[in-house]
């Protein structure tokens, strides 16, 4: 490629081509030039034929109009990464500092995965000097490479999370973080598959003894897993708040319901829950100590975003009662902290400072809660109040309608009307005729006939007697 560059240079120092094409035919050769020697690691040569390329384009880039200039700025922030890792390697350690600044304000796009391979292969260089771990009193040697470049990046994190601009930055800092933890705990384990203690571990029964350094090393890895997860999950409740129903929302933002900060809460807790069982470490100890009331600070958030659920759902006991559970938890875990030692309270300053804010609220909130049901009840009674029922109606009749009616406790209650009034049924055979169809009749016309004659006598004696009493007609 570098010799096909110059060929192409030297084709473009001919007088047919203008200005602009020469410029850029030369600050395309200083960028190959840059790259090879950037390969074989010739660090001075690299950085002065990069800025050489990156002089040519800032140049041309003031040139012309905006759209032509973006072209140009864009080749200039993807040779400034490589310009500030020449310089590290030659011996500006402020560089490593900047390249971390330019991750964090790339998106994901091309220039980001290159920003993450320099800085991976500057980490790669610093973990020579990353040996041995120290934690609860135990030190413990770093033998995998793997591990040994997530603890340096661990030790940077945190300041990258303070620089960072924006969520979804921290955010993002946060889940790379715990990605790599995942898989230096995963080349751990490759490791300890011979370790009968960790392989009791694993299966939840009880250990015998001091743990391997190993088994040590991945309990605490476990324990940075645990702690940023719940650094995460604090960082998304923060976000979260501003989206609450009764704050403003702008468009395009999801409300936010007391139940999603509850399950956040709830998976908090759980993680906290996990770090006092954790292999290797002694029971009663700081730590625990320390986990416990933390836990115990975590549980008055949930309880009070319990209460917020109940509260928009009109459920006014359970509200106030689970008001008095935070209050409870709260001032509890305050003490707790109190009690702890100086460095450690420090360390938990903001949350003693949100358990203070929430006391303070729920104090508030409770009385209001309190009196909104005693106007909800009034309300409601005023209701029933308007409500006329017919109180001569059996109650079996009016069983949808609530009146207090005192003849329901006298003697005589009018429950319902007995005797029942009758009612028409339809009615059916006791038994069906089936042979019926089945039989000859005999002949009645004879008898037909004779009834006939009787009925209508002839002679003389009808005669008379019709002429008599008038017949019929």
């Amino acid at each position: 490629a570098l010799v096909y560059a110059e060929e192409f240079t030297g084709l473009c120092e001919s007088s047919k081509c203008d200005a602009r094409t020469k410029l850029e035919s030369q600050a395309y050769l200083s960028l190959m030039k840059g790259g090879l020697y950037f390969e074989q690691e010739d660090w001075k040569a690299a950085m002065e034929y990069y800025t050489k390329a990156k002089t040519i384009y800032e140049k041309l880039g003031s040139a012309f109009s905006e759209d032509i200039q973006q072209l140009y700025l864009q080749q200039v922030e993807e040779i400034t990464p490589n310009l500030r890792y020449c310089a590290y390697n030659i011996g500006d350690q402020s560089a490593i500092d900047e390249l971390r600044q330019l991750r964090r304000k790339g998106g994901e796009d091309q220039l980001t995965s290159h920003l993450d391979d320099l800085l991976s292969q500057t980490r790669e260089k610093q973990t020579a000097t990353l040996s041995e771990v120290k934690w609860q009193g135990r030190t413990v040697q770093v033998k995998n490479e793997p591990v040994r470049l997530f603890l340096l990046n661990l030790q940077d994190s945190t300041k990258e999370i303070e620089s960072a601009e924006g969520i979804d930055s921290k955010i993002s800092i946060y889940e790379s973080l715990l990605k790599q933890c995942i898989d230096a705990q995963q080349v751990l384990r490759d490791t300890l598959q011979d370790d009968q203690n960790f392989k009791l571990a694993i299966r939840g029964q009880e250990i015998e003894g001091k743990i391997s350094n190993q088994h040590y090393l991945h309990t605490y890895l476990t324990f940075i897993r645990l702690s940023k997860t719940v650094e995460r999950n604090l960082l998304l409740i923060e976000t979260m708040k501003d989206y609450l129903p009764g704050k403003k929302v702008e468009e395009g933002h999801k409300i936010t319901k007391p139940q999603d900060l509850v399950r956040l809460y709830d998976i908090i807790i759980q993680n906290l829950n996990e770090i006092p069982n954790l292999t290797g470490l002694d029971v009663g100890g700081s730590l625990s100590e320390e986990t416990a009331v933390r836990v115990l600070g975590f549980k008055a958030f949930r309880s009070y975003y319990i209460a917020q659920s109940y509260l928009g759902a009109k459920k006014w006991k359970e509200t106030i009662s689970l008001y008095e559970r935070v209050l409870q938890n709260a001032q509890s875990a305050l003490k707790g902290y109190r009690s702890l030692p100086k460095p450690q309270q420090a360390q938990f300053k903001v949350e003693m400072s949100n358990l203070e804010d929430l006391i303070h609220t729920v104090d508030g909130e409770k009385y209001s809660c309190h009196a909104t049901s005693v106007l909800d009840i009034n309300h409601v009674t005023d209701q029933m109040g308007a409500i006329t029922v017919n109180p001569k109606m059996p109650l079996i009749e009016r069983l949808e309608d609530y009146a207090e009616d005192s003849s329901l406790t006298s003697k005589k209650p009018n429950l319902v009307s007995f005797p029942p009034d009758f009612e028409p049924i339809p009615c059916r055979p006791l038994f069906f005729d089936l042979a019926l169809n089945h039989i000859d009749l005999p002949s009645l016309e004879e008898h037909l006939e004779q009834k006939q004659k009787a009925a209508n006598p002839k002679g003389l004696t009808g005669f008379v007697k019709g002429w008599l009493w008038g017949g019929s007609k």
